[in-house]
């Protein structure tokens, strides 16, 4: 785990480096030498670590310490970076000579600690020489590791329960003449049983061909023992193996019909090898490849999208059936000789498994070995989530580690939230920015996010998340994790001290100094009160969650010296409603960039928050916090503000009047909400990277001034008005801003001219709809998704038809009318009309017509 740490310390050593400002022969000068040995040091040191982790993970305990020291070596590198960076930031700005000695007193410090560090590294040398640490791969390649799964892969058993539905359109699929290129793939998370499947599908079909193999590829791959494999089981002879391989196993296959089933393909680099020998299967002859993979883009790469079968967890049916067939394997014991009481305890067990039959098997071998008791199940059921992971641990862990160095810290960041939780992208992606857990050279923001998304992306690839919801345009907009590979985070990050929960950061005291990240997700508010008594101030703290009832964090808050903190979510449960008084000390949070507070909190950010010159993320939405006003923002780096917007009278601190100089426009990307009051077409002009922006009560001359096309941003994508009552339905024009995708109208009358062209999503709430709104809409050439939410109806019922110009939704997939006023009735008298439509969500009470209640959810 040492490679998460050396990576951020590389990260920061590179955003340090890039904001020194030197001549040579300064001070600063040599400061720059010293950072850069850093850097090279710490690259060499984590290649070191990659070769020895293989070690590591077989449990050599030498190589294990000797990492445990590079570990700690690398945090306090880090910590070395945190706590001077302000310092070196600050030294690029002095103009006097008093600034001048403060800035060659750091340097002198800086290379001390430096000194100090180089003797470290040449420590840890020493040691891994003088006792004679073997830390690298083991290089023979006639070795062979016993491999479970390979063993498990020549067994006899091919009892599926639970996945006859998949095994039927799996054997349909395999034996189509019309199969793209003759590949099928099953692909899912780990544990869902894909092996038993495809070994159970191929053993039901390789009659039907003329030679058949199985073989199992792994992470660490030979070509040359799969094609020996292979060849073994198709029929070349031992003479022509040992002659030529390659060349004989391709001449086989080309003239016969096989089936050949590789299991557990990590990547396509192998794929690429072995299709260089085997046959195309996409010919005449109709033979056929299944592979089983944990990642999406593997099977995607090898057979086409259409060759991809997704396997999800089971039902909780599926679940109790193959729990039961598990539990009673060994004798002729039933369910009906057992108390309803310990059926109601086995289904609980059940249910915690979450639907993987890796779990289940493993629980159920558990019980087995335990008495049939309420007592006995109980204390199991008590104590789940240990067990299951210790015992689905290994499997689990492959995921982990075929994972590249940079996307590890990022996996682990999802065991910082609580189990089940509905995780926004927005706050993982900037979350990981503020963390500089994802460094570009460039230092674009909006290539980082681009990459986080494209780590997001790859987390779904590999099964690793699901994906709860999207956006308008399919980008992933919220996410969750499995409860198993969840604990696999905890367990995980707390083994490298990547973070903490409430539940295992106690235990050595010098343990509470360490700790840089900490999440505590319990109505049991005494694990974190403890923490913070023992620990006033947590020093290496960089990130604290908490998801709480407790209201006292707040006042906890003004006692505590968070020095380094980078991340601070407070989710405050929805059943608590109260006043809270954030404390000045936030301001004193220097290294604060990432800020969410959420719950039904009221109350008003400090003045002192404007003093954070990192903060990049401001998130109080889904509170009733307000933001300070008439202040001076001295951040430049603020990316994103969303707040509620409901408070006119205080939410003025977006203005470039001479009294309320306000957040510098350069950077901003996200301004949810800002107030009519203080509107100023210069205001929206200077943005010149606002995508996202949201208004409240908007005037007449407001209307007018976003009906300008010079005067919306280019960037702009996303716009959200809300009206005075209609006040000023009859001005705005929106028709000539093609780059607005996502438009959210309230309070509002429509007129003929208000949509852009390019419109993708349509949020209308409290409208007032009259029979020419449907015209409009169904004019509106990209519109995918529309939303209309307590919107006034003039007519009882609303026509979706197509009209004589042939307007009838083009790319409409989505409807979803929700609590409308008056509207009893929503139709569509054609088939033609809505040509792409595959959803429809209404209220209850409205009644449709038929194709549309086809499509009702």
């Amino acid at each position: 785990m040492a490679d998460i740490l050396l990576t951020a310390v590389i990260n920061k050593s590179v955003e340090i480096v890039g904001n020194l400002l030197v001549q040579e022969g300064s001070r600063l000068y040599w400061l720059k030498e010293d950072i850069d040995w850093l850097q090279r040091e710490m690259r060499h040191i984590r290649s070191y670590i990659d070769n020895a982790k293989d070690k590591a993970i077989g449990g050599d305990s030498s190589v294990k310490n000797l990492i445990k020291d590079i570990q700690e070596l690398a945090g306090d590198v880090e910590d070395l970076l945190d706590d001077f960076l302000p310092k070196i930031q600050h030294s690029n700005k002095f103009k006097d000579a008093i600034c001048c000695l403060k800035t060659v007193s750091f340097a002198d410090e800086f290379a001390m600690r430096i000194e100090k560090i180089k003797r470290r590294v040449v420590d840890i040398d020493r040691a891994r020489t003088t006792y004679n640490i073997i830390d690298t791969s083991n290089n023979n390649d006639d070795y062979i590791p016993l491999d479970q799964r390979r063993l498990f892969l020549q067994t006899d058993e091919t009892e599926v329960i639970g996945l006859d539905d998949d095994f039927n359109m799996l054997q349909a699929k395999l034996l189509d003449q019309d199969l793209p290129y003759g590949v099928v793939s099953i692909v899912g998370m780990p544990g869902l049983g894909k092996t038993t499947l495809a070994k159970k599908l191929y053993r039901h079909v390789r009659d039907q061909f003329e030679c058949s193999g199985l073989v199992y590829v792994s992470q660490q791959p030979r070509v040359g023992e799969i094609l020996l494999d292979i060849a073994k089981q198709v029929g070349v002879t031992e003479e022509e193996r040992k002659d030529n391989l390659e060349d004989n196993l391709q001449s086989l296959l080309k003239g016969k019909r096989y089936v050949i089933l590789l299991d557990d393909i990590w990547d396509v680099e192998i794929w690429n090898n072995l299709k260089l020998v085997l046959p195309e299967c996409g010919s005449k002859i109709g033979s056929r490849i299944i592979i089983t993979s944990r990642n999406n883009n593997v099977g995607r790469y090898i057979g086409g999208e259409s060759s991809l079968h997704v396997l999800q967890p089971l039902d909780s049916e599926k679940s109790f059936e193959l729990f039961t067939k598990k539990i009673f394997n060994f004798d002729n014991n039933n369910w009906a000789n057992a108390s309803p009481d310990l059926v109601n305890i086995g289904t609980s067990i059940v249910g915690r498994c979450g639907g993987i039959p890796l779990a289940i098997v493993v629980t159920a071998g558990m019980l087995r070995a335990r008495e049939r008791t309420e007592h006995a199940w109980n204390r199991l059921l008590e104590s789940m989530g240990h067990k299951i992971q210790d015992g689905c641990a290994k499997v689990l862990a492959l995921s982990y580690n075929d994972l590249p160095t940079a996307l590890r810290p990022c996996f682990l960041y999802f065991g910082l939230y609580p189990e089940d939780h509905e995780i926004r992208s927005f706050d993982l992606t900037n979350m990981w920015i503020a963390e500089k857990l994802i460094v570009v050279n460039s230092g674009n923001t909006r290539e980082a996010e681009g990459l986080a998304e494209d780590f997001l992306n790859d987390f779904v690839s590999r099964n690793l998340i699901q994906v709860a919801k999207r956006t308008y345009d399919g980008r992933i907009s919220s996410c969750r994790i499995h409860d198993l590979l969840h604990s696999l985070c905890v367990e995980l990050a707390k083994e490298s001290n990547f973070f903490h929960t409430m539940h295992n950061a106690f235990g050595d005291p010098d343990n509470f100094a360490k700790v840089r990240r900490i999440t505590f997700y319990s109505d049991d508010n005494n694990a974190m009160n403890e923490f913070f008594r023992l620990n006033p101030k947590p020093k290496k703290l960089r990130a604290l969650f908490c998801f709480t009832k407790d209201y006292s964090i707040f006042s906890q808050m003004a006692h505590l010296d968070f020095k380094l903190l980078q991340v601070l979510v407070i989710v405050l449960s929805q059943d608590h409603h109260g006043f809270v008084l954030i404390p000045n000390k936030i301001g004193n949070m220097s290294c604060l960039r990432y800020l969410r507070l959420e719950g039904k909190i009221i109350g008003e950010l400090p003045n002192s928050i404007v003093k954070l010159k990192r903060l990049e993320t401001i998130d109080i939405r889904k509170s009733e916090i307000r933001l300070p006003s008439g202040v001076v923002w001295e951040s430049k780096q603020l990316r994103h503000v969303r707040f509620k917007g409901d408070f006119p009278l205080f939410n003025v601190c977006f203005s470039l009047s001479p009294n309320m100089h306000s957040i510098p426009p350069k950077n901003l990307q996200t301004l949810m909400w800002m107030n009519d009051r203080v509107f100023e077409s210069r205001l929206l002009q200077g943005f010149s990277k606002l995508r996202k922006l949201g208004i409240q009560q908007v005037s007449h001359s407001t209307s007018k001034l976003l009906s300008a096309l010079s005067t919306v941003p280019n960037a702009l994508e996303v716009l959200k008005i809300g009206f005075y009552s209609n006040y000023a339905s009859e001005q705005i024009n929106l028709s000539s801003n093609p780059n607005i995708v996502k438009l959210g109208l309230y309070d509002f009358l429509i007129n003929s001219k208000a949509f852009p062209p390019n419109l993708v999503k349509l949020t209308l709430t409290f409208v007032m709809v009259n029979h020419h709104l449907p015209a409009v809409l169904k004019k509106l050439p990209k519109l995918r998704i529309l939303k209309m939410v307590h919107c006034e109806h003039i007519e009882y019922t609303m026509d979706l038809s197509g009209d004589a110009n042939g307007d009838s939704f083009p790319q409409l997939e989505v409807l979803h009318i929700d609590k409308p006023f008056r509207l009893c009735q929503v139709t569509c008298r054609d088939d033609v009309s809505m040509p792409k439509l595959k959803m429809v969500k209404v209220s209850s009470g409205i009644s449709l017509s038929e194709r549309l209640a086809k499509l009702r959810i």
